[in-house]
């Protein structure tokens, strides 16, 4: 359904932002290009470049690149060729400075003291408001690259439906999407060290992100009392003039954007290849509609779940990934499983088997989706490959490895 304004209603539009960094291609040393990079394309230093379908963009950092589509896809299935055909015609670009991208959710051996460089060019003022309240300068920051995902909503109704089903699909997200167990040169023990950096970077200001799971608010006007005043009202003591008093300023797991109808995931780390990301996104939307629509839990239920218990199972699938264990049976019973106890991995393949017969997306993704829900997701192969050497010569061979994945659009298979 669409509302007065013309929004669109619920899974009718998707949104999918990646991020990649670009390395040297001989040392996978970062390098603060991604000026020059828009302004090959575009003619002159901007923030972002249309390229058809997709639209390339900056970040806080100048070695990372954002790709998404220019606008609300009407589905996910194809998309993932877009972004392949754009990643291609980076490289391309990127091959005279002898540079290309890498993917993955940090990078490993990037000392973000010393090799950060924070965007200087349009939009400067609120990356470097960001930078003198917090230090930008760490990993929580300048080290670490995702995937968004945008799902509308048509009014608040919409909005309190799929805002309850987001939130607790929230924490299973690591168990598919991990990316990134290596950091500063050691396999660090997380499946997903981004979120643990990321959910640590704004301390100073604890109402930005939270518990990272957002609180159980289901309406606009509970949203703006109960999350984004007190966001505003906080930063404000650092940010006097309102530089980044805006709805983006909230580093939730998942932000409304009520600027645009929309509820932006962020839990998501870059795979290896777009097919693999846009796999784990229609695995999201496929749990995420499930719950909406009410096939698997009442929105009563889903509304009651707590955000203390769902933090706490979040910091257990952002260590342990599939093998952590899920023993709340509430939260369970929500996605229909009667079994007691169980590791949040083989939830994930009963949720898969339960709703892939009625999803032709799921079928869709099966191959990567099959690899992700046997071997686990990027960040189990990585630590894989290196169980028998961990050192920094074979932690380079994976990630050119990687780099390789994401040249030739294949998975990453130890």
């Amino acid at each position: 359904m669409r509302n007065g304004t013309g929004a669109l209603g619920l899974f009718e539009g998707f949104g999918v932002e990646l991020e990649y960094m670009v390395v040297s291609r001989d040392s996978l040393k970062v390098l603060p290009v991604v000026d020059e990079l828009l302004r090959d394309v575009a003619g002159a230093y901007v923030n972002e470049a249309e390229a058809g379908p997709l639209v390339w963009s900056n970040e806080l950092v100048r070695h990372v690149v954002e790709l998404k589509t220019n606008g609300p896809a009407p589905a996910l299935p194809g998309i993932e060729g877009r972004f392949q055909s754009d990643i291609d015609r980076i490289n391309g670009l990127l091959a005279s400075r002898d540079a290309m991208l890498l993917p993955g959710g940090m990078h490993p051996f990037m000392d973000p003291a010393r090799e950060t460089h924070i965007w200087k060019r349009e939009n400067k003022t609120i990356y470097n408001t960001y930078h003198r309240i917090f230090n930008c300068r760490t990993h929580g920051w300048a080290n670490l690259q995702s995937v968004h995902l945008n799902l509308p909503f048509g009014d608040d109704d919409e909005f309190g439906r799929l805002h309850a089903a987001v939130r607790v699909v929230l924490p299973l997200l690591p168990v598919i999407a991990a990316g990134s167990p290596v950091m500063e040169g050691k396999v660090t023990g997380f499946h997903d060290t981004r979120l643990e950096v990321y959910r640590q970077n704004q301390k100073l200001v604890p109402s930005i992100a939270g518990q990272v799971i957002p609180e159980a608010v289901f309406t606009e006007d509970e949203y703006q009392e109960k999350i984004l005043e007190p966001m505003y009202r906080d930063i404000s003591r650092y940010d006097p003039k309102g530089v980044l008093g805006y709805e983006w300023l909230n580093s939730r797991g998942a932000i409304a954007r009520f600027d645009r109808n929309t509820i932006e995931i962020r839990l998501l780390d870059i795979q290896e290849y777009p097919f693999a990301d846009c796999a784990v996104a229609a695995f999201t939307v496929a749990m995420i509609r499930a719950l909406t629509w009410e096939h698997l839990s009442s929105y009563a239920v889903q509304r009651n779940m707590d955000t203390a218990m769902l933090h706490e199972l979040f910091l257990k699938t952002i260590r342990y990934g599939g093998s952590a264990r899920v023993d709340t049976i509430p939260f369970l019973e929500l996605f229909g499983w009667r079994e007691g106890p169980c590791c949040a991995g083989d939830l994930m393949n009963h949720l898969y088997g339960v709703l892939r017969g009625d999803d032709a997306d799921l079928r869709y993704y099966d191959g990567p989706l099959s690899l992700i829900l046997s071997r686990g997701p990027l960040a189990s192969r990585i630590i894989e490959a290196l169980a028998a050497d961990a050192s920094r010569g074979s932690i380079m061979q994976v990630y050119r490895a990687l780099a390789g994945c994401l040249y030739e659009g294949r998975p990453f298979l130890p």
